[in-house]
């Protein structure tokens, strides 16, 4: 019987912003890793929170008509995204917040890729399939925060990470 728990179903990869412009869709995870440009630093979470788009319409009164307003859209916003209880294998992350905060690479953007992983289709010891992807463009952390220190805790390693982005793209594996 196939492996129902999958403790950290969220893989989360970010890349360098400059060659992922361009990038397009394409149908497996090692072709969209060759797309969009070198693989900086990701890691694997338990829960990912704020895949939201708010767009504001615009009202507009038009003389004459009676019968409402036309409503048109209007300017689109991003949520942070907040990823919670991860694990990544180096410190990726954290140097990549670090960097962010100090100095001459202040603004450091990325663009990355929050993966849903499935339930693996080749019973115990296969590895999950990706389900569906949400591309993020022009990444930037805002919070990082690591567990409680404790010798008798097994904490995770990064507690939360919030990521504030100026797009969003929805991307179906194979489509």
């Amino acid at each position: 019987m196939a492996d129902l728990f999958i403790p950290f179903r969220f893989l989360v990869t970010l890349y360098s912003a400059d060659k992922a412009d361009g990038a397009t869709a394409a149908d497996t995870p090692e072709a969209r890793r060759e797309e969009t440009g070198e693989v900086l630093c990701g890691g694997q979470f338990s829960e990912v929170t704020g895949l939201e788009v708010t767009m504001t319409p615009k009202t507009i009164t038009e003389g004459g008509r009676n019968w409402g307003a036309l409503q048109r859209s209007g300017p689109t916003s991003f949520s942070a995204v907040t990823l919670k209880r991860g694990l990544t294998t180096i410190n990726d992350l954290w140097a990549w917040f670090d960097v962010t905060t100090r100095g001459a690479n202040y603004g450091y953007r990325l663009r990355g890729e929050i993966t849903m992983l499935g339930n693996p289709q080749g019973g115990p010891g296969s590895a999950p399939v990706p389900v569906l992807t949400w591309r993020l463009s022009n990444v930037l952390p805002v919070k990082f925060k690591g567990p409680d220190l404790s010798a008798t805790a097994n904490q995770v390693a990064i507690e939360e990470l919030q990521l504030v982005h100026e797009g969003l793209e929805l991307i179906r594996p194979g489509a």
